[in-house]
């Protein structure tokens, strides 16, 4: 009996599977497509992933090596899963074992056993910890062990030890301390059926409003069908209480929903009402997490142990075992895009994924997509509308400062500031937006005009003064602050421009009285220090809130009053089409943290252009306003939705090699190209990058089909043509970004 052939899938940036033989006694009948295989590759020894078995190959079978070893009996990637990941190579036209690679934790992918998941075990007050909390004296000298007892008291069923990091500072030693007490211990967690019965403790839902409760009918009469519904609710009108009905309804068919975040500083809040209202375990899935918690985490999700799994961008990925439902938070955020190696969109995905499971999925957002409000528009997706704020408030009036010809202190106007002072003294909280990190964007020599340009990009280098470094945000190279400039050694050297902790240092002279809180990936780098910032603002030890994008989503501060966005310009005149749609978005999302419980609350955007357009159409008439003219815009210049766009990308330590593998591709594609658009070769907007020059082919057609039947035949024109090997190339399907 011929043997068959193992179809490969091995990660490497080469557009082909490979063929192996089985390995020694193995028995073919029992293999299955997505079960990882140990492959010899070159001088390596690699993990690649099973697609199927063939009887023949295109190569001489002499040469066929065998694989080494089958490290699954069951597929590490179930059946639904692979059929998302095969529809996504093909649609991306990515390496397919890249595709497959991404899917997996890192350590699956080193060769680990998938072993059974472990379910993280509770705290729980017990009665001597009970007994402490009612006795005063107990605890006088131990504050942060009264907050912990008293936050477990409140949770009978106990928390986990992630759930508590905000409380105890992401300190385990308070945990500790307590448990030597023998005031806490640790307990297992209840099975689903005993945190069923238990969840009449857990935290009550809210009550709902008329356009909530019409929403959540809407999506809950199609569970067991497939639709794309668009939940557009203004900031504070409550969709995360949709999302958290629509999962108690799947829960309780005892299937599995899927939510994804744009970023992990969404994270916590999340997390904590869902634990709040959720039972059992629940599946965390972003970056931040070690390889191990990671690996916990996707096989809580694979065995069907958490029934709730929330994650960044790559959870769309994640095994389910009895999928009900997906939801998409955010969903025209950018983070959702994947910007390097395999650039898939999850938010897309989830919508493929969805179809395919024939389960409904939910994209929420206070300022939708332009694609997304143009497929309501169009009758893809079913478009459900929060147009009223929770509580019945009222979105917050948007103001105008015209800051030209005004003086002001490290960035800040003098009627901002007075506005600042007003609600300060009424025990409110501020929060500033920055969206630029560091203390300020450049360095510069004021006797010879130095520069701090950063030596690998075209770009220069932000000044991080309590680090006494320059940084560049864009390739990360890193160096000290010289004392003295290179060029000429003069020791005049200011820092041009306003970065986050600049505006920090700045407000503490101001308000030497007033907590500040700042953040930005600098100040949450170290772990926990997100969980314990966002702690400290609810409880009211900030009072005053800088931030860049991190802090302008989805976050609920009931004390915030005014907002003020500090810099509007930097988005203005942007040299990408969807510069003006991006601010628009962040303007909104910013300006949505103000008011939003029973205090009425203010936005204020300081601008040296007070009169663009942008800014009147978002104050006057709103994001449906701006989106309407948007995309009659886009469709007049035949623009996304309305054209459909793939971006070759090239790279290479000279700037001609980058270029002229472009033209090379260009002539490669014209014969063939019948209806489509070609653009380029151009330089990248930022032209030199980690010390790389950067070039750009853009393609565009009017029908998605056409453009990918194109794409089929000319990437394998590409490959054939063996193309230079100082040149990195790759293919970004639906580019969201010209960078």
């Amino acid at each position: 009996m011929t043997s068959p052939i193992l179809r490969i899938a091995v990660p490497s940036p080469l557009y082909q599977t490979f063929d192996y033989l089985p390995p020694p006694g193995c028995d073919p009948v029992t293999l299955q497509p997505g079960v990882r295989v140990r492959v010899p590759f070159g001088r390596r020894v690699i993990v690649g992933f099973l697609l199927a078995l063939g009887a023949d190959t295109t190569l001489d079978p002499a040469l066929l090596r065998p694989a080494e070893a089958v490290l699954d009996v069951e597929p590490a990637l179930p059946a639904d899963v692979l059929a998302l990941l095969n529809w996504a190579q093909r649609y991306y036209h990515h390496p397919p074992g890249e595709v497959f690679a991404t899917a997996l934790p890192v350590l699956l992918r080193q060769g680990e056993a998938a072993a059974p998941p472990r379910i993280p075990p509770l705290w729980r007050i017990t009665p001597a910890g009970c007994a402490a909390l009612a006795d005063r004296s107990a605890l006088r000298r131990a504050p942060a062990q009264r907050l912990l007892l008293e936050h477990l008291a409140q949770c009978p069923e106990g928390a986990e030890t992630e759930a508590l990091r905000p409380v105890v500072h992401a300190s385990t030693a308070i945990l500790r301390a307590l448990h030597d007490k023998g005031w806490v211990a640790l307990v297992a967690p209840p099975l689903h059926s005993e945190a069923a019965t238990a969840s009449a403790s857990l935290a009550q839902p809210l009550t709902l409003n008329a356009a909530q409760t019409t929403a959540i009918a809407a999506v809950a009469a199609e569970l067991d069908r497939f639709g794309v519904f668009l939940l557009e609710g203004i900031t504070g009108s409550g969709k995360t209480e949709v999302y958290l009905r629509l999962i108690e309804a799947v829960l309780a068919q005892g299937r599995q929903a899927l939510v994804l975040t744009p970023e992990i500083g969404l994270t916590p809040q999340l997390l904590a009402r869902f634990r709040e209202r959720l039972p059992g375990p629940l599946a965390v899935l972003h970056s931040g997490l070690s390889d191990r918690e990671r690996l916990n985490a996707w096989l809580l999700a694979r065995s069907g142990t958490a029934r709730a799994i929330i994650g960044t961008r790559s959870a769309i990925f994640a095994p389910l075992q009895s999928p009900g439902l997906l939801i998409v938070d955010e969903e025209h955020d950018a983070s959702f895009k994947q910007q390097d190696g395999f650039r898939y969109h999850a938010r897309d995905l989830a919508v493929v994924r969805a179809r395919q499971l024939g389960i409904p999925v939910v994209l929420g957002s206070a300022t939708p997509a332009l694609e997304s409000i143009n497929n309501a528009q169009s009758g893809r997706y079913r478009l459900l509308s929060l147009p009223e704020r929770v509580g019945g408030g009222s979105p917050p009036p948007i103001e105008i400062l015209d800051v030209r010809r005004q003086p002001l202190t490290e960035g800040l106007s003098l009627p901002l500031l007075a506005r600042m002072r007003l609600h300060l003294a009424r025990g409110e909280q501020v929060l500033l937006f920055l969206n630029r990190r560091g203390f300020a964007p450049v360095l510069f020599c004021h006797e010879c005009g130095w520069l701090s340009q950063c030596q690998h990009c075209d770009a220069r280098m932000t000044l991080h003064l309590r680090r006494q470094r320059l940084i560049c945000h864009h390739c990360g190279d890193d160096r000290a602050v010289d004392p003295a400039c290179p060029l000429c050694g003069s020791v005049d050297l200011r820092p041009i421009g306003q970065g986050t902790e600049r505006l920090e240092t700045a407000l503490r002279r101001e308000f030497p009285t007033v907590g500040i809180a700042r953040m930005d990936r600098d100040s949450t780098r170290r772990r926990g220090s997100l969980e314990t910032l966002l702690t400290e603002i609810h409880n009211g030890d900030r009072r005053l809130l800088i931030g860049t994008q991190m802090l302008a989503k989805g976050h609920h501060f009931p004390d915030v009053t005014l907002v003020g966005i500090i810099d509007a310009d930097q988005g203005l005149y942007g040299v990408d089409f969807r510069a003006s749609e991006r601010l628009a978005q962040l303007i909104l999302q910013v300006a949505g943290r103000a008011g939003r419980a029973d205090k009425p609350g203010t936005v204020l955007i300081q601008t040296h252009h007070p009169d663009h357009p942008l800014l009147h159409t978002l104050t006057s008439q709103g994001y449906p306003a701006f989106a309407a003219a948007a995309l009659a815009e886009r469709r007049e210049a035949l623009l996304p939705p309305f054209a459909h766009q793939a971006l070759l990308r090239a790279e290479a330590v000279d700037s001609e090699r980058a270029t002229a593998f472009l033209k090379a591709a260009r002539a490669l594609a014209e014969p063939i190209a019948d209806g489509l658009e070609l653009l380029g070769p151009a330089p990248a907007p930022m032209e030199r990058r980690a010390g790389r020059y950067r070039a750009h082919l853009l393609l565009q057609a009017a029908r998605r089909q056409d453009l990918h039947r194109f794409l089929d035949r000319w990437i394998d024109q590409l490959w054939a043509q063996r193309p230079d090997r100082a040149v990195r190339w790759a293919l970004d399907i639906d580019p969201i970004a010209l960078y």
